[in-house]
């Protein structure tokens, strides 16, 4: 299993009014007091070009009870503009996780150790979270197939937001490894649809670059695309019309197929957004950057 970084769709939401707002404002937690399961939506891997001999399947070779620490770090930015409103900031304060995983039958258990932030106040309400756990489920071919996610019972809902956010981010961005034998050089596409606030057809295009072993070094490119230009806001609300939807990113992960998540690495993502309200002509447009990496 490789779990890659990238980027969750979610950051548009909009209320009961004619004026869209940002999910940024307030996520609210999937899960109070109890573990949760997330599905994630399946991915294809198609080779595009084998790369050199000698190629050989990309398989995670981990037996249970292998044990890794690895620090998953996430920044993720949102400027909102309605109209010709004066742009308004709905960032997430940027994370830093540590991890212990531990392999075994039913996935990859993830511990928490101590979150750390550099916002004042949602660093207090993640005092609480230490020792919080999430979990992953995958295919045979290291596709993650779904997330659990286990907070701590006194973690705050702010402090639960901010983690299960930070998980989308990387999770959401994994990657297949494909059946056929590749060498150096090999690339690879990996599509899935990413389901949020607006559905996305997603295609990762990856690049085997060097291999020492069992540690590879893949380049990653990433393009999202919607899968309607109309939205259908939830409980009936209405609909927006997608005018404009750009998001593209890049970047380099280190992984160790003796291991279950990457050992280095970071891929950035962003680009700009813009909804149209058809009943008020209220235009929404967002720019969104999103920066996840991880390091022993």
């Amino acid at each position: 299993m490789v779990l890659a970084v990238g980027l969750s769709a979610f950051g548009v939401g909009c209320s009961d009014g004619a004026e869209p707002s940002s999910e940024a404002e307030g996520t609210e937690p999937l899960g109070i007091g109890r573990e949760v399961t997330v599905p994630i939506a399946a991915s294809v891997a198609t080779v595009e070009s084998p790369g050199s001999e000698p190629r050989s399947s990309l398989r995670a070779g981990f037996p249970d009870g292998t044990v890794q620490e690895v620090t998953l770090r996430t920044d993720h930015r949102i400027q909102q503009q309605i109209n010709d409103q004066p742009a308004r900031d709905f960032s997430n304060p940027a994370l830093t996780i540590p991890l212990t995983a531990r392999t075994g039958t039913a996935g990859v258990d993830l511990t928490l150790g101590a979150v750390t932030t550099p916002d004042p106040s949602l660093s207090q309400a993640l005092t609480a979270a230490d020792g919080s756990h999430a979990g992953l489920d995958m295919s045979e071919f290291g596709a993650i197939t779904a997330l659990r996610l286990a907070p701590s019972p006194d973690t705050s809902n702010s402090a639960r937001a901010a983690i299960e956010q930070a998980f989308y981010q990387a999770v959401y961005q994994s990657i297949t490894f494909p059946d056929e034998p590749v060498g150096v050089g090999a690339v690879w596409t990996v599509r899935q649809e990413v389901t949020g606030g607006v559905s996305l057809d997603q295609v990762t295009t990856a690049t085997l670059t060097e291999r020492d072993g069992n540690r590879l070094t893949i380049d990653l490119t990433v393009a999202q695309t919607p899968k309607s230009r109309t939205w259908n806001l939830p409980n009936d609300a209405g609909t927006l019309q997608i005018e404009d939807y750009a998001m593209t990113g890049a970047g380099t992960i280190i992984v160790d197929l003796g291991l279950p998540l990457p050992v280095s690495g970071a891929i950035d993502i962003g680009g700009h957004q813009s909804y149209l309200d058809p009943r008020t002509d209220t235009r929404l447009r967002q720019t969104i950057s999103t920066r996840v990496s991880w390091s022993e």
